[in-house]
Parts: C-alpha cells; sequence; structure tokens
C-alpha cells in the first residue's frame, strides 16, 4: 500500500480561521494517524487577493497549533510552466478550448438562466465554434462530458451522483493567463502524489469537476472526504458574531494550542464520549469513519471550558513559560524568579478561562500598587478593624519563617485573642493586600507576594484606617 499524502492548501486572502484550521487538523492526524506524509500548499494563484501578510498569518497559525508539515510551502504562484504544460496537452488533445466570451456576456447569460430557473451553467457557445479570432482576448475552458454521470466515492458522505449534463466546462485559465482554483488543484495534487483530500464539503461540486479533470489528464484520482462544515450555536454558517474569529487571535486571547486543537477536533469527529484528547491520543484514535455527517457546532462556552480544564492541568513549570508573553503584553516586567512565577501561577489557575484572564488576575502580584476597591474598602477597612489588623501586623512581622504554615499560625494567634473568626480578619487583609474582596486563599497570597510586600500594603491599609 502507497504512503498516505495528505494537504492543506489555503488561499491567502485572509487570516485562518477556525474552518480552514479544523481541515488542516484533520489532514495532519490522518497523516500522522497513518505514518503518511502532510503537505502544505498555498494556493496564490489569485494576484489580487493573496497578500504576504496572509501568507504570514496562515504559517504563523499553524506553527502556533504546531501542525507540522512535513513539505512545503509551495506556492501556486511559482509553478506555472507546470499549469502550462498541462493547459497545452488539453488543448493539444482537443479536451480544451479557447473562449471568447467577455465576461458581460456571461454575466447576461447567467442572468438569463437563473430568470428561468436554470442552473447558471455555462452555455458551451465556442466550444464548437470553427472562427478563431486570436486577436481577441481569451480564456481555456475545459470540455466538460456532455453525458453520464460523475460519482464521487465520498469516505464521509458515501457516493455522490452528478449528472454530468449540470456540470459547467470549467474555465482553466483566465483570459489574463493566470491558472484557476479548479485546475491547480488536479495538477498539483497529481504532481505531489496527494492520495487524500480533506476538506469542507462546500467543495464536493468542485471535486466533481476536478474528477473529470483528473479522468482527462489521465491521473487517477485521490480518495475524496468531505467534512461537514461548522455552524454557530444558532445553526447559521459560522461567522464572526457567534465568537469565531482568526486562530492567532485566540493566541491572543491566551487559549493554549493543545486546548484549541482538542476542540477543534471534536467539532465533527468523536470516538465514543471523550471529551478530552492529548495530541498523541488524537493521533492514536483519527478516523474518518468517526467523522459525522452533519455539520460541528461551535460553542464559545464549551471552547473557554476545554481551555479551562488544559490550563488546570499544566504543570506549574509549564504554566509559568506559557503566562509569560501575557505577562509582558500587560507591560509587566518579566518576573525573574522561575519559582516565584510558578508558585504565583498556581494559586491562579483554579480561576482564569485563558492565560489573558490569569494575567488580569494576577495586577496584585504583579504590579507594585494596587488601587483599592471604594466599596470593599468602605465595607471591610473599618475602624473596628484597625486593632486587629495592627496585631496581625506585629505578628507578621516577627514570622520566623514566610510560608503558608506559618502565615496561617500568625493568623490563629490573633484569631483567638481577638475571639474573630477567620472571615473577620482575612477580608480586611485581603481589601489591603488585593486591593478587592475576592482572590485566591489569603495564606497562599501572603506567601507568593512576599514579606516586605505583605507588610508595606497592611502598613498603607492601616494608615488609611488612621486617616479615616
Amino acid at each position: 500500500m502507497s504512503t498516505v499524502r495528505t494537504r492543506f492548501a489555503p488561499s491567502p486572502s485572509g487570516y485562518l480561521h477556525i474552518g480552514g484550521a479544523r481541515t488542516a487538523l484533520f489532514n495532519y492526524l490522518f497523516a500522522r494517524h497513518q505514518g503518511g506524509v502532510f503537505i502544505l500548499r498555498i494556493e496564490d494563484t489569485d494576484r489580487e487577493r493573496s497578500t504576504p501578510e496572509s501568507i504570514q498569518a496562515i504559517l504563523d497559525a499553524l506553527t502556533w497549533l504546531r501542525l507540522d508539515w512535513d513539505e512545503g510551502p509551495f506556492f501556486q504562484s511559482q509553478r506555472s510552466t507546470l499549469y502550462g504544460e498541462h493547459a497545452e496537452r488539453l488543448l493539444g488533445e482537443a479536451k480544451a478550448y479557447r473562449c471568447y466570451c467577455a465576461p458581460e456576456e456571461l454575466e447576461a447569460k447567467r442572468a438569463a438562466a437563473l430568470k428561468s430557473g436554470r442552473k447558471p451553467t455555462y452555455q458551451c457557445t465556442c466550444r464548437t465554434a470553427r472562427e478563431r479570432t486570436p486577436e481577441r482576448p481569451f480564456a481555456l475552458r475545459f470540455k466538460a462530458p456532455p453525458d453520464g454521470q460523475t460519482v464521487v466515492r465520498d469516505l464521509v458522505k458515501g457516493h455522490v451522483v452528478f449528472q454530468n449534463r449540470e456540470i459547467e466546462d470549467v474555465i482553466l485559465v483566465r483570459s489574463d493567463g493566470s491558472p484557476t482554483f479548479n485546475f491547480c488543484n488536479v495538477v498539483d495534487d497529481a504532481a505531489m502524489g496527494v492520495t487524500h483530500i480533506i476538506r469542507g464539503d462546500d467543495h464536493l461540486s468542485n471535486t466533481a469537476k476536478q474528477i473529470q479533470l483528473y479522468d482527462a489528464l489521465g491521473y487517477s484520482p485521490p480518495a475524496f472526504a468531505h467534512i461537514p462544515l461548522i455552524l454557530g450555536i444558532d445553526r447559521a454558517r459560522l461567522s464572526k458574531r457567534h465568537g469565531a474569529t482568526s486562530v492567532t487571535v485566540y493566541r491572543d486571547m491566551g487559549y493554549l494550542p493543545d486546548a484549541l486543537v482538542n476542540y477543534l477536533a471534536r467539532l465533527g469527529w468523536s470516538h465514543g464520549d471523550q471529551e478530552i484528547f492529548t495530541r498523541a491520543e488524537l493521533i492514536e484514535e483519527f478516523a474518518l469513519e468517526n467523522v459525522g455527517k452533519s455539520a460541528g457546532v461551535y460553542n464559545a462556552e464549551k471552547a473557554e471550558w476545554v481551555n479551562f480544564h488544559y490550563i488546570k492541568s499544566l504543570s506549574p513549570a509549564d504554566l509559568a513559560q506559557a503566562v509569560k508573553p501575557y505577562i509582558a503584553g500587560r507591560g509587566y516586567a518579566e518576573p525573574a524568579d522561575d519559582a516565584w512565577l510558578q508558585k504565583m501561577v498556581t494559586t491562579l489557575r483554579e480561576r482564569a478561562k485563558t492565560l489573558v484572564e490569569l494575567v488580569e488576575a494576577a495586577d496584585f502580584y504583579l504590579d507594585d500598587t494596587i488601587t483599592l476597591d471604594p466599596s470593599a474598602a468602605a465595607k471591610h477597612l473599618k475602624p473596628e478593624a484597625a486593632g486587629p489588623l495592627r496585631d496581625l501586623r506585629a505578628e507578621l512581622a516577627q514570622a520566623p519563617r514566610w510560608d503558608v504554615d506559618t502565615i496561617k499560625t500568625c493568623f490563629e494567634s490573633v484569631m483567638g485573642r481577638c475571639g474573630l473568626g477567620l472571615g473577620k480578619i482575612a477580608q480586611p487583609v485581603r481589601v489591603a493586600v488585593t486591593g478587592r474582596t475576592v482572590s485566591p486563599g489569603i495564606f497562599e497570597v501572603l506567601e507568593v507576594l512576599g514579606k516586605e510586600r505583605s507588610l508595606r500594603r497592611i502598613d498603607a491599609a492601616l494608615e488609611l484606617l488612621v486617616d479615616s
């Protein structure tokens, strides 16, 4: 059996979005599962819409997701000689013809077909014309078989039959000399030895046209698997209003790449009831037989839940490294002590669905100055809190060590002398050192802040109480 070869072939007319990322992922997983080859090809023949910025954005997104390709990236804009040779061959074998129809003529015919209730397929005016007018610009069209059927033997959808009379003579080369999507796809996939094409089911009608081109060129078509589209929670086609946007935005929002890969894999594919997969498990279990026939539904809350799971599951060392770019992105200096940073993120990872949320919640750790929430201060930094807070400050200042157990002992000593429950002293301390009423456990917070900063913030709160 020949080596499995899959490919991801994005058009660089924008960023890599969720649907494209899932297509890349399925090709990647299938190739890895089969011990095959994953190819990256950039389909940049549309000169007006393709941009270097979009190409780089696609490469950045795939690299961040760690969908590492084995061959490429190849660029269709650099393969024009190959397309020209195939076009000349089809023309020489009378399997293609020159079409002199102007765009206005084609649009008029299309409008007329729609008005009469017919499919707006190209009416083959030039297919049988004998007169040649070389001075006029022309496109090169494929002579599609007029009769019979074209069958797509799809690995997800089963057999899909197209009547040839409903398949138009597709343009192979535009009048400006640029080759078209359908033509380049066939030539490249044949030249690159692609064995399996996994792509969205919005390409199914293109596949019928491409199978005809494979036959005309004498190539065996690869196996096709058309995966369902992704819909929003309202069952409409996925768009930005559903919260789905470019992959790099998910990176910027603080998603972990493995979390997004896990979530995307479950959009249209399943393995029993399992929801969380390591990358190794995805490669081990991925099979086209388990790709569903119905559309996957994008759920932003579910994506956040998966990311939350991954954040909680990371080791403190790995989470500390992952969060560093987001610390810098907020304008904070990068902590010099990795051990301290690991302690910090450990106190917050149960409270953050994204790395951005984690850094936002860490402001009182990362900034030497804090802003007291006025309502929190009014509620908990009252005159009656001054005595217990001053006693605790003295206990903490004399603490022989600065760890959770010692800090807890200091609290218990003051609570016993003053006859207070933990909340009556913990909340004033929490407001004093974090500026707010909600934080991780107060003993852990004080340990991570360190003795000097903790005492300084308690002193500032005591001054506030005296001033008031």
